[in-house]
C-alpha cells in the first residue's frame, strides 16, 4: 500500500498539466453568467425553456439570430452548407451555450442546429442579452472570452483530428 503523499505533492502533481490546455477549457455557464443580482434577476426572467424533438431544426444558417441557447438536455448536431457541401461541424450536448458568435458578432447563425435526440434548451433572448450587458458591462468581455477559447478549442481539434489523419497515411515500415 502507497502512503498518501503531502497536500503540497498532491498539488504538485495536478500542475502537470500544460498551462496552455487550461485556457482552452469550457468554463462553467453559471461563472460565464455571474453577475451581480439586478442584472441575474433580469436574465432569469426572461429565460425561456424550449423543448424539442428529434429532427427538429432549432435555427438555420444565416437565419437572424436571436440570442444564446443553453442545451439542458438531449443531442444536437452543427451543421453548415459551404461551397454546395454539408459538413457537420460537431454536437451540442448538455452545458453548451451556443450562438457566442453570432450574438456577440453580426447576429447571422453561421450553422443550423439540428436535433439528433427529444431534449431541451434555455433560450437568452438578444434584447436581454443587450439590456444585461448595459447594466454589467463585464458580462460581455466574459462571454467574448468564452468564445475566444471556443475558436482554441476547434482548432485544437482540427489539428489533432489532422495529425491523425496524416499518422493513417503515413505507409509502414518494411
Amino acid at each position: 500500500m502507497h502512503p498518501v503523499p503531502p497536500a503540497r505533492e498532491r498539488n504538485m502533481q495536478f500542475d502537470t498539466r500544460p498551462p496552455h490546455l487550461d485556457s482552452v477549457e469550457a468554463r462553467p455557464v453559471s461563472e460565464l453568467l455571474a453577475c451581480p443580482p439586478d442584472t441575474g434577476n433580469l436574465l432569469s426572467a426572461c429565460a425561456r425553456s424550449i423543448s424539442f424533438d428529434a429532427g427538429q431544426t432549432i435555427f438555420r444558417q444565416a437565419a437572424l439570430c436571436e440570442g444564446l441557447y443553453l442545451v439542458v438536455s438531449g443531442q444536437l448536431v452543427r451543421r453548415t452548407e459551404r461551397l454546395d457541401t454539408r459538413l457537420v461541424l460537431g454536437y451540442a450536448r448538455p452545458g453548451d451555450l451556443l450562438e457566442l458568435a453570432a450574438v456577440l458578432g453580426d447576429r447571422m447563425h453561421t450553422y443550423s442546429l439540428i436535433a439528433q435526440t427529444p431534449g431541451s434548451l434555455v433560450f437568452l433572448p438578444l434584447e436581454t442579452l443587450n439590456q444585461a450587458f448595459k447594466t454589467y458591462p463585464p458580462l460581455r468581455m466574459k462571454l467574448l472570452e468564452e468564445l475566444a477559447r471556443e475558436v482554441s478549442r476547434g482548432y485544437r481539434a482540427c489539428r489533432i483530428s489532422k495529425m491523425v489523419h496524416t499518422r493513417r497515411r503515413t505507409p509502414p515500415l518494411a
